[in-house]
């Protein structure tokens, strides 16, 4: 199949639309060991990259619609979350750089790069309790898998979901869950829920 810029913002809208319903979910998980804004974040930072989208044209090419979304959050979240993803969209757009429909082959490389730009910018490694235990399972099962553009993605969101569910057994060593220390078991990591959550609507939308 071909994805196409127009596919991209309707999968950011899509996003958008998850994480406002979540919202509140998302912010009662981080309660149990963090500030409790996690969800705020997300719904603020994804409301502001679908407005910013539905500014572009249907012909934007996938590098854009990626580039303007990671501007997008970055100015909506100031929080550790903001450079993130807007770390992570900026990596998705370079790899897709050129691009005016996206193959088969490149759904893997979003993931992965997208990966690859959380782990760099927030210098935290598998294990420890982040949203990197959603994300490199993801671009793992992603680069392993075989098949179309949804299929790709779909393994890649069954991974993240299962990585996200493993954070209830780590104990957090990165962020602030890592003060709790053993207090930190038993419960998931936000951060990780919600990039499974990201990763999910992406399967749903580009099939």
């Amino acid at each position: 199949m071909a994805v196409t810029g127009a596919d991209l913002i309707g999968a950011f809208a899509a996003i958008a639309a998850k994480m406002a319903a979540e919202r509140d979910a998302l912010c009662a998980l981080d309660g149990e060991i963090g500030d409790g804004d996690h969800g705020i974040g997300m719904a603020l930072g994804f409301g502001a990259v679908r407005e910013a989208l539905a500014e572009l044209g249907d012909d934007a090419a996938p590098t854009e619609v990626l580039n303007t979304a990671a501007r997008a959050f970055l100015s909506a979240v100031g929080a550790s979350t903001g450079p993130l993803y807007a770390t992570a969209l900026m990596r998705a757009g370079a790899a897709v750089k050129g691009k005016d429909v996206l193959a088969d082959g490149d759904a893997a490389a979003l993931i992965a790069a997208m990966a690859e730009g959380i782990a760099h910018r927030g210098k935290a490694a598998p294990g420890q309790k982040t949203m990197l235990d959603a994300w490199v399972p993801a671009a793992a099962a992603a680069e392993a898998a075989d098949g179309s553009f949804a299929e790709v993605l779909a393994a890649a969101a069954a991974a993240a979901e299962a990585g996200a569910e493993a954070t209830a057994e780590m104990q957090a060593t990165m962020g602030r869950a890592a003060r709790l220390g053993e207090r930190s078991l038993g419960h998931r990591d936000p951060g990780a829920v919600s990039a499974a959550m990201l990763i999910g609507v992406l399967a749903e939308t580009l099939r």
